[in-house]
């Protein structure tokens, strides 16, 4: 019987199939495959750009600007070698799984060679708030660098890339990692080097771990071998590589959902459960390692029976069960001390927001007056007109307008009016053009004035 009505399967099918298939043909996923295997060298020009951008994304991290670090992930090719591993691993390429890891290998020593040795001959070593971030991967990173594998093979397997490379280069955020581990490695901080290649190695795996599965999807063809043993063996060396590969990911994965969600309630915990009366927050410390929320009070004493509440209701918050709260506060702090402070802090905000204010109204003002001068003109062009065509018969129409003139030789830049009289004839007597100029100028208040004539 024919299925009719809304789930209709084969309709279904049929919208789905048109508007989420991928589709592409043997040729072209021979040029996919050969320009992946292209992206993945590391050699001459390749790596003295990786080498380059790594300065640039060191730079960025020192002196704590994103643009910066941003532009140096666009230079990168860093992502050639990862999508290589993960293509390899698609489709059984044993030869090309061993050129990407082995590029991939050179690429990461010499990525944090190279800012192991930035960071131990510039003078700034103090770790911005741009290096804190790459310390300790969460599950967001997780997610992104999967989904934005996903959208780099995507763009790969179709002709029409646009700028999705670049875009996954940025979001999946590979440099900063490799440069953090080698600020790490110039100062002795082992902590933020080991913290920074977990990141990497997180984003590493997972990208490829995406490619992989996008390179099953699109059901690119898989590598044969004349040997039917060679076949089994590199398929099940392939299989291995992606077990150990995968499986500690997933293992570390986990860890990093379950602090994610651990420091995720107990931050709501704190905002809900710890604004006492008369009492500020100034500090919160969340250990996920030793289960243990730590609060500094500023203001009116807080009692022990309050706080003794405060932690009976946190054991029944779902993750922080077995989690311990320490507070700290000051027998000398009062709720006029909170007061204080807190219209310490609208005064800032005042202040800062009557300052912006000021400089937007400035802004206005000398817009205003500009578009004044440029109205001022536009509506004395009719009367300086009709004053100058009983001065200058001959003249039939005037365009006046005001500009800014560039010297080429200095940049110099001025403002000039600009006044273009069409007239039958253009007049030969320079003492005629020169009392048009000196009347033009006195009447339009011009100190610079532009005189053309043009003859129709």
């Amino acid at each position: 019987m024919e299925q009719k009505g809304f789930f209709n399967f084969d309709v279904i099918r049929g919208f789905v199939k048109e508007y989420f298939s991928i589709p592409h043909t043997r040729e072209d996923e021979r040029e996919i495959i050969q320009s992946i295997r292209n992206g993945a060298e590391f050699k001459g020009a390749t790596l003295w750009v990786l080498i380059f951008a790594i300065f640039v994304a060191s730079l960025g991290l020192n002196v704590n600007s994103t643009a910066v670090i941003i532009g140096a992930m666009l230079i990168s090719p860093l992502m050639g070698p990862i999508i290589g591993m993960g293509l390899a691993l698609g489709t059984n390429d044993f030869d090309l799984l061993k050129r990407s890891f082995k590029n991939f290998s050179i690429a990461t020593i010499f990525s944090v060679l190279t800012a192991t040795l930035y960071f131990l001959i510039t003078p700034l070593d103090t770790a911005q708030s741009e290096i804190l971030a790459r310390t300790s991967p969460t599950f967001y990173d997780v997610c992104i660098a999967f989904f934005g594998g996903l959208a780099g093979i995507v763009a790969l397997g179709t002709k029409d890339k646009g700028n999705v490379i670049p875009g996954v280069a940025i979001a999946t955020a590979l440099m900063p990692p490799l440069c953090t581990a080698g600020f790490g490695l110039a100062t002795g901080n082992w902590a933020y080097m080991v913290g920074a290649l977990y990141l990497f190695f997180i984003n590493t795996v997972f990208i490829s771990l995406a490619t992989l599965a996008g390179v099953r999807f699109m059901r690119f063809k898989k590598h044969r071998f004349v040997n039917v043993n060679r076949e089994k063996y590199v398929s099940r060396y392939i299989t291995a590589v992606i077990l150990v590969t995968v499986c500690p990911a997933l293992y570390l994965t986990y860890g990093i959902v379950k602090q994610t969600v651990y420091e995720t309630a107990a931050k709501t915990f704190i905002d809900e459960e710890l604004a006492f009366p008369d009492a500020l927050v100034l500090d919160r410390k969340i250990d996920y390692a030793s289960k243990e929320i730590s609060i500094t009070l500023m203001g009116a004493k807080v009692s022990d029976e309050l706080v003794d509440m405060a932690k009976q209701r946190m054991a029944k918050w779902r993750h922080l069960e077995t989690t311990s709260l320490m507070v700290v506060q000051s027998d000398n702090n009062s709720a006029e001390n909170v007061n204080a402070l807190k219209s310490l802090v609208m005064e800032d905000f005042y202040k800062n927001s009557e300052e912006k204010l000021k400089v937007q109204r400035e802004r206005i003002l000398a817009l205003e007056d500009k578009l004044q001068r440029y109205e001022n003109l536009e509506q004395m062009s009719l009367q300086v007109a009709k004053e100058l065509q009983i001065i200058y018969p001959q003249m039939q129409s005037l365009a006046l307008s005001r500009t800014v003139r560039v010297h080429a030789d200095t940049v110099a830049r001025d403002t000039v009016v600009v006044a273009v009289i069409h007239t039958a004839s253009i007049p030969t007597e320079s003492e005629t053009v020169e009392r048009i100029d000196h009347w033009m100028k006195a009447r339009t208040d011009a100190k610079n004035l532009e005189l053309i004539f043009k003859s129709e």
